[in-house]
């Protein structure tokens, strides 16, 4: 199936400090793109991969798993630190999660870490209902595109397939499990006000991971997907503090001159 126009993976080879994005449950690299350019124009290598089953059609999600997208994000974290002296490693909803679970594996190969709007669990009936559910209701209404902004849109699905949705219910609770094991300097901005992630799960994560090094930000006038919202240049800009505090010294290929 051909890419989904603005869906497609991004790469920019830039300095020795490198940065992997992981985009969300039903989305795209397009959610992350503006994010991901940023970083590249000063100076950094980042890596925002599209995961398997996304940015196509969502039948095409249907057939993969927790396991495929971690795959995915793992195979670049490895090709990111053999490019580079030091990784960072940024995500937003489920690709939040999916970093927490990068952080708890990979440990000191990952030096921060920034979660926007993270994934920790699924609320309500949904987690006692799908593993069940799945086997006769193939897809409910998608979750796309819960942004404040007049006329910002998210390429993502129109329909959430629930066989996905149940392998997403088991990465939450591993991801769960693995919390005690994240040690890295953490930036955690949460918009109050989504539709699409509880406030419980940021505050859940904050109290379960063993990082000494936390700040916690409000994303007040943005919904879930803050990186296309109001306060997205929030999000950019102290994403980007927290590499030239952990790295002051990084030589950032053609900083400030788009690389």
């Amino acid at each position: 199936m051909p890419v989904l126009p603005g869906a497609e993976p991004y790469r920019h080879e830039g300095g020795e400090i490198g940065v992997l994005l992981c985009h969300g449950f039903t989305g795209s690299p397009q959610s992350l793109r503006p994010w991901a350019e940023h970083l590249a124009e000063r100076g950094l290598t980042v890596s925002l991969p599209l995961l398997p089953g996304h940015g196509t059609r969502w039948q095409d999600l249907q057939i993969t798993g927790w396991q495929d997208w971690y795959a995915e994000v793992d195979r670049a974290l490895r090709e990111l630190s053999e490019r580079c002296s030091r990784v960072f490693v940024f995500g937003l909803s489920m690709g939040g999660a999916l970093t927490l679970r990068l952080a708890a594996k990979h440990g000191d190969a990952i030096s921060g870490l920034v979660l926007v709007n993270p994934l920790n669990k699924l609320h309500g009936v949904a987690p006692y209902l799908l593993p069940v559910l799945r086997h006769f209701v193939r897809s409910t209404p998608g979750i796309a595109s819960d942004i404040a902004k007049e006329g910002a849109v998210e390429v993502g699905y129109e329909r959430v397939p629930l066989q996905a949705a149940y392998s997403l219910r088991n990465l939450t609770r591993l991801v769960d499990g693995d919390l005690p094991q994240v040690t890295q300097p953490l930036v955690l901005l949460h918009s109050p006000q989504d539709h699409v992630v509880s406030p419980a799960d940021s505050a859940r994560i904050l109290s379960r991971v063993s990082s000494t090094d936390v700040t916690e930000i409000l994303l007040e006038q943005s919904y879930h997907v803050a990186t296309l919202d109001h306060d997205a240049e929030r999000i950019f800009e102290e994403s980007y503090a927290l590499i030239g505090r952990l790295a002051p010294h990084a030589d950032l290929k053609g900083s400030m001159t788009g690389g």
